[in-house]
């Protein structure tokens, strides 16, 4: 029980350092800019539902691994499996950082049919933001591309659905899969290695695909 109230309690004060360290501007009025709270807290699903393969990532926005992997491999992955409709993501947030937080949070605040193309952006971008001067603005910057203002982002920022939504993830991910590191992939239930070749992906998406074929 004493260990359930410290992780809340320091959720609580992480949740206010970031308010007042990388966005403080104070407490911000309600806005119909924001997202319904169902909708940023909901899950994050691209492909078909009944696509046979899914992979679920953990990642956070300011890994250097998580990008190479969506800069990398994960591109053909997503046209070859995902886009014909072999295979869905399930993209979980697992900050390792505050940046990486307050990124995820702006992600989420951003229209949902928005989100993975928000989230492609900062994984190009991300050596740019990630060592800017002023990450603010940086973040800033890519959340309008999404239509948010500042004014929305400052909302999205000190928004305890939002923050509550992706630590959620975070403490789930590593109670259940004993995540520690990113990114993490699990496919149909068996964690893989996140640091392969496209061509090592493909071996074992595609004996997957046979197995779902013989059943």
């Amino acid at each position: 029980m004493s260990a359930y109230i410290d992780i809340r309690l320091v959720s609580k004060i992480l949740f206010v350092f970031i308010s007042l360290t990388i966005f403080p501007y104070g407490n911000v009025g309600y806005s119909q800019s924001l997202p319904p709270d169902s909708v940023i807290s909901s899950e994050r699903i691209l492909g078909q539902s009944n696509a046979p393969i899914e992979l679920i990532e953990y990642a956070s926005l300011t890994c250097p691994h998580c990008a190479k992997f969506h800069n990398g491999p994960w591109v053909k992955i997503k046209k070859e499996y995902v886009d014909t409709g072999k295979a869905k993501l399930i993209y979980r947030d697992f900050p390792t950082d505050q940046l990486a937080l307050a990124a995820s949070m702006i992600a989420r605040c951003a229209p949902k049919a928005r989100y993975f193309g928000i989230v492609k952006i900062m994984f190009e971008t991300q050596d740019n933001w990630r060592n800017s001067q002023n990450p603010k603005q940086a973040l800033a910057n890519i959340g309008r591309i999404a239509g948010m203002s500042m004014e929305t982002v400052n909302q999205c920022i000190n928004s305890k659905v939002a923050y509550e939504s992706v630590m959620r993830l975070r403490e789930e991910g590593s109670k259940k899969f004993n995540i520690d590191s990113t990114p993490t992939l699990i496919v149909n239930g068996e964690k893989i290695d996140s640091g392969l070749k496209i061509e090592e992906y493909r071996e074992i998406f595609d004996k997957l695909l046979k197995k779902f074929k013989t059943k």
